[in-house]
């Protein structure tokens, strides 16, 4: 299991004076084909596509998702183009509710619970985290060429259901290259060999 990192010095002292960049630097949120994410075993329809917010509404509670039947939460996460993920922070409920373990699948789009049964790309073990301090650094060899994200919060620190308020994704995004195929249309151009009327012909239909 990969460990946990504090990022450009996050302090858990209740000291509110973030980089300025830090901002800048969460917000592959915005290159998320958000209409198209998906969040299973989530409570109310949609709300895992909440918590893709802004870094400067990372810590606004009215906006969670809040897992159904058990603890387990998987979101699939497609992106309008390319992405080399760097880092992830997870900002969930407090004590026992929030997720202890999270699993991470690359370009394996509409994966379902029964697909998780297969090894993650990654693996972290998770600590509490209310305001966004721990950011979990993936290994970025692996994780250069991301156009699907799948997140498995496999369990939690004990309770019945598990919450979370934020997914913060950091990393380098690149446009997806348009793929147009280049159809010849040999149609626009006269073939000799589809038109075999021999000069004979030309002549005898011209006397006619």
């Amino acid at each position: 299991m990969s460990g946990h990192g504090h990022s450009h010095g996050g302090c858990s002292g209740g000291h509110d004076h973030d980089p300025p960049d830090r901002g800048a630097e969460f917000s592959l949120y915005t290159k998320i084909d958000i209409e198209r994410v998906e969040c299973l075993n989530e409570v109310i329809d949609a709300s895992g596509k909440l918590v893709f917010k802004a870094w400067d509404e990372r810590l606004d509670t009215d906006k969670y998702v809040e897992s159904d039947d058990d603890e387990e939460l998987l979101f699939n996460i497609p992106f309008t183009g390319n992405v080399k993920l760097k880092g992830v922070i997870v900002i969930g409920g407090n004590e026992e509710s929030h997720p202890s373990e999270m699993k991470l699948y690359k370009n394996q789009p509409n994966m379902t619970f029964d697909d998780t049964r297969s090894e993650p790309d990654q693996v972290f073990e998770m600590h509490r985290d209310t305001s966004g301090i721990i950011e979990y650094n993936t290994k970025i060899a692996r994780f250069s060429n991301v156009n699907h994200l799948s997140i498995h919060f496999s369990k939690n620190f004990g309770a019945e259901t598990s919450t979370v308020y934020y997914i913060g994704l950091r990393g380098e995004f690149t446009e997806a290259q348009r793929q147009g195929v280049m159809i010849v249309q040999y149609e626009a151009y006269a073939n000799p060999k589809d038109h075999k009327t021999s000069m004979r012909d030309n002549v005898q239909h011209e006397i006619s």
